[in-house]
């Protein structure tokens, strides 16, 4: 099988984006291994399937799948590559587009540059929508694990996919592939969980880095930023618009109780064909 692909990137969170109306496209999760593996495939954190929606009044329908062959609910870096890649690629010639995706259906806008703006949904901070089993008493929408003797305390958000933010004092000396991988997988979260670190610089700009399953820390987290940004304004941290630091870039967040918007870049890298 030959297919033809896109590489892109997000902030830094990159892509292998296959355009599954234009050719036939069938993949096991060894074969997603395969191209996402950095040395004897493309290289990536997810890979992005671009496929005709099956309803008359949404655009699209777009599937997730990890580095690790997973299938995840949603990816916000990935929803803006998606929103650049249709249209340059002549898919639609649509400003707004609506894709539907594993959590429900995404709005999706393009503007100036190479920016897009994705309406991302209400947050949910019940235990219930990540799905979290806590094994502690909640401390307002808190929550705390121990490790090490350590106690960690977070706060679980649902992006459409599952998260949970540390406040943390200095970002750049937090173990984050300790706590994150520890976390990740701990049997709380029995579909495992994104992990955010998050440092509040003032109430308008935060620095986060992220723990993602199936991936490890990655240079950008869409769902992380607009996770990360909830919960501080959620605790009375952070004002409803919020300039997110990551390792890759910036992402502008904004909530004001009801859906989460999320504008930032998506940027192409190159094309190719591979076979398998």
């Amino acid at each position: 099988m030959e297919l033809n692909f896109t590489k892109m990137h997000g902030l830094g969170n990159d892509f292998v984006v296959i355009d599954a109306i234009s050719q036939t496209v069938t993949l096991s999760c060894e074969q997603i291994r395969y191209l996402a593996d950095r040395h004897r495939g493309i290289g990536c954190d997810q890979l992005l399937l671009v496929e005709a929606s099956q309803h008359p009044d949404i655009d699209f329908r777009y599937r997730i799948f990890n580095a690790d062959g997973s299938e995840v609910e949603q990816c916000g870096n990935g929803a803006r590559c998606f929103a650049r890649f249709v249209s340059e690629r002549g898919l639609t010639n649509k400003s707004t587009i609506l894709v539907e995706t594993h959590s429900g259906v995404i709005t999706l806008y393009l503007v100036e540059g190479n920016k897009v703006k994705v309406n991302m949904g209400k947050p949910q901070f019940s235990p219930a929508s990540l799905p979290f089993n806590p094994v502690t008493p909640a401390i307002g929408n808190s929550y705390y694990l121990e490790l090490d003797g350590k106690k960690l305390v977070f706060t679980p958000v649902s992006m459409g996919n599952p998260h949970i933010v540390i406040h943390v004092a200095d970002i750049n000396t937090t173990p984050i592939a300790q706590w994150g991988g520890w976390l990740e997988s701990h049997a709380a979260f029995p579909q495992r969980v994104n992990v955010g670190f998050m440092q509040v610089i003032d109430r308008q700009h935060i620095q986060l880095r992220v723990f993602e399953r199936g991936a490890g820390e990655t240079q950008a987290c869409g769902t992380g930023a607009c996770a990360a940004a909830v919960a501080g304004i959620e605790q009375g941290l952070l004002d409803t618009m919020v300039e997110v630091q990551l390792s890759g870039g910036k992402l502008d967040i904004m909530w004001q109780g009801k859906e989460v918007y999320m504008i930032g870049s998506a940027s192409f890298v190159f094309d190719g064909y591979i076979t398998l």
